[in-house]
């Protein structure tokens, strides 16, 4: 039996964190589509790595409890890379909510009633998280604390509350980070770490679709017109996520990264803000 780490999102980057932190671990690949986990971890066992795949709903509690239920078969879970998500051009207002908001809570909500001792666990937010105005110290609060199953009843998420898929993404990418907050002191009763990275442009598949929708001039002008120039890569990503994840980030916990080339800077304080 091997520690288990679950890579949540069949991804380029959860892949290259996967790879970073995975040796003589069981990884266990969870995605609603089984043909992109199959892919990911075909690329991983073929590179030496102890992988299966499984699907999982991130919409749905009862696929979430019985992915996690699954990957104990092998060990226990040690660490946790939530890759998943859903982009503004991908899906509608109401999918965005349901997979990248209330999926997200859900899963570090369960994985945390398991995690080990000392386990650690990283998810991926979003810069626009952080490019959206303040929510007032109340809103925030209930985005952290509120139980899952009321999460989507709160009035900030109501559709007369949300202008576009973009304002959806955001405010769910915002509650990502504020959940990771909350889940860090209910993880550290278990010496458990959790921790979030809110990356900007990073050239992945969903990143491409993004460039080539209706909104990937803004896009093209926003890794242009940042600090760094150009956009990232899941490498550099996982870079962060290995340090998190290692005893050298042992004393990091509820704390969220950006890794976006400056762009967020840039929008405050730059080109990007005029």
């Amino acid at each position: 039996m091997k520690d288990v780490l679950l890579l949540v999102g069949a991804g380029q980057i959860g892949m290259a964190i996967a790879r970073r932190i995975g040796f003589n671990k069981k990884i266990i690949i969870g995605d609603k589509n089984l043909d992109n986990a199959k892919k990911i971890a075909d690329i991983m066992y073929n590179a030496g790595f102890d992988v299966n795949y499984l699907e999982v709903d991130l919409a749905d509690r009862k696929s979430i409890k019985n992915y996690i239920q699954e990957a104990q078969k092998y060990g226990q879970i040690g660490m946790l890379i939530n890759a998943a998500g859903i982009s503004p051009s991908q899906a509608s207002i109401e999918t965005i909510l349901k997979v990248d908001l209330y999926g997200t809570a859900v899963l570090l909500e369960e994985v945390g009633k398991v995690i080990k001792p000392y386990g650690t666990g990283v998810t991926i937010s979003s810069q626009s998280g952080h490019r959206m105005e303040a929510l007032g110290s109340e809103i925030d609060e209930q985005l952290a604390t509120t139980d899952c199953e009321d999460l989507l009843s709160l009035p900030v998420l109501q559709a007369e509350n949300i202008k576009d898929n973009l304002h959806a993404y955001q405010l769910a990418k915002r509650c990502n980070v504020k959940r990771v907050m909350a889940e860090a002191v209910k993880w550290g009763k278990k010496k458990a770490r959790i921790n979030s990275i809110s990356p900007g442009i990073i050239v992945t598949p969903l990143a491409i679709d993004e460039f080539n929708g209706k909104r990937g001039a803004f896009y093209k002008n926003m890794f242009a017109k940042a600090p760094a120039g150009r956009p990232g890569t899941a490498d550099e990503v996982a870079n962060v996520a290995e340090l998190l994840m290692s005893e050298k980030g042992s004393f990091i916990t509820g704390a969220d990264f950006l890794v976006d080339g400056g762009a967020t800077a840039a929008y405050f304080y730059g080109d990007l803000n005029k």
